[in-house]
């Protein structure tokens, strides 16, 4: 198959000498661990004591990673990537709140930004992370199957009831919702409530999907179930394969309370059982459809290559391929420049509160083997051509 992440003339089309110049300087910084650590040390220690740095990080990192502090900021960039064929996932990206007005703000923001992708041309998608709308430690407890207290039962109906109202009002409006996976102690609340979601609002179009992290070793077996349930029950079963975010957490609880881990032993094992949940899902699209959640290009044209073989076409409505914004453009570009259904995720909000996203994006591009060298690689290669 022709490489076509190779050309960065279409990957930065969008950006100017002086972006790229900033983005290299930026993942230089990441490809270095210590200055990671020492960057994330001094911003929390600044923002403790109150020091005026906002400015400079809204300038930096969060310019790279961000759209804006709301989501009007990221119209701009929504109409840009637009007229490139890509499209837009808004994605408000407070973390860490804890208590039930603010998991009620966080369900009426979800409705808000359905609402307004309904309303502008190139966002097909919403977003929505579990734990923003209750506690996670009841997520937990749920998981695990334990009594609840009638204050905990009471606490989650109303989970029950939120996640409800963002699913219906989705499927009012017609936008697929893409439900994140977390941890796997709280995953199998999220995995059931989901599916109860998926059979009330599923049944005509694929409004309701599931996120299934390849890293666990158990997920191809529950891509079987998704699939055993949307025949049985005549739903329309939407499925986003990420690789995931949380091998290290996941690994030292295993390894500290004395269970087998649920991440797949090595690298290789959670490629292999990525491209093999891939694979699946692509065979069976008359339940499936697919969101495919990836930096990693070897997947990316492995997938492009089992469309071919099975003679789907490019732009399938059924298959949407989706990257973070700031990162993996010559993925993202050259995808909708040959006509594949792609979205950027939009993290937006408030510079302060968005900071342990930002934190997390930096540390997590400097773990992944060969992520940053790779943007670096391409950045360097796009400022010479254009010296030429």
């Amino acid at each position: 198959m022709e490489k076509i992440f190779e050309n960065t003339e279409i990957a930065f089309a969008l950006k100017s000498n002086s972006d790229l110049k900033k983005a290299h300087f930026l993942f230089s910084m990441m490809a270095k661990p210590a200055m990671v650590r020492l960057g994330t040390s001094l911003t929390n220690f600044s923002l403790k004591i109150g020091l005026p740095v906002k400015g400079l990080i809204k300038n930096t990192i969060f310019k790279q990673f961000c759209g804006g502090v709301t989501e009007d900021d990221c119209l701009p960039i929504i109409n840009q990537l637009s007229e490139k064929g890509v499209m837009s996932l808004l994605d408000y990206s407070v973390e860490g709140k804890e208590d039930e007005e603010d998991f009620d703000n966080a369900m009426r923001k979800k409705i808000a930004l359905i609402d307004f992708a309904d309303s502008h041309n190139g966002i097909p998608f919403a977003s929505l992370k579990p734990t923003a709308l209750g506690r996670f430690a009841l997520w937990q407890k749920v998981s695990e199957g334990k009594e609840l207290s009638s204050a905990e039962t009471a606490e989650w109906k109303r989970i029950e009831n939120r996640f409800d109202a963002i699913c219906k009002n989705a499927h009012d409006k017609n936008i697929p919702v893409l439900i994140d996976a977390e941890e796997s102690w709280m995953q199998d609340a999220a995995d059931r409530l989901t599916e109860e979601m998926m059979l009330r609002y599923n049944k005509e179009n694929t409004i309701v999907y599931n996120t299934i992290q390849c890293y666990r070793w158990d997920r191809l077996e529950y891509t079987k179930h998704l699939q055993t349930l949307g025949k049985e029950k005549g739903i329309k079963v939407g499925a986003k394969i990420v690789r995931g975010a949380y091998m290290e957490k996941e690994n030292e609880r295993a390894e500290e309370m004395g269970y087998r881990s649920p991440i797949c032993e090595s690298k290789e094992a959670t490629d292999v059982n990525f491209d093999k949940v891939l694979s699946y899902i692509l065979d069976h699209l008359d339940t499936f459809s697919l969101f495919v959640g990836s930096h990693n290009e070897s997947s990316t044209y492995l997938a492009m290559e089992l469309m071919k073989e099975r003679q789907i076409v490019q732009d399938h409505e059924k298959i949407w391929f989706g990257q973070l914004y700031g990162m993996s453009d010559q993925i993202s570009y050259n995808l909708a420049f040959n006509k594949y259904n792609t979205v950027k995720l939009i993290p937006f909000g408030p510079v302060k509160e968005v900071i342990p996203y930002l934190i997390r994006r930096a540390e997590e591009n400097t773990s992944v083997a060969g992520q940053t060298g790779r943007e670096l690689t391409l950045i360097k290669a796009e400022l010479r051509r254009r010296k030429l």
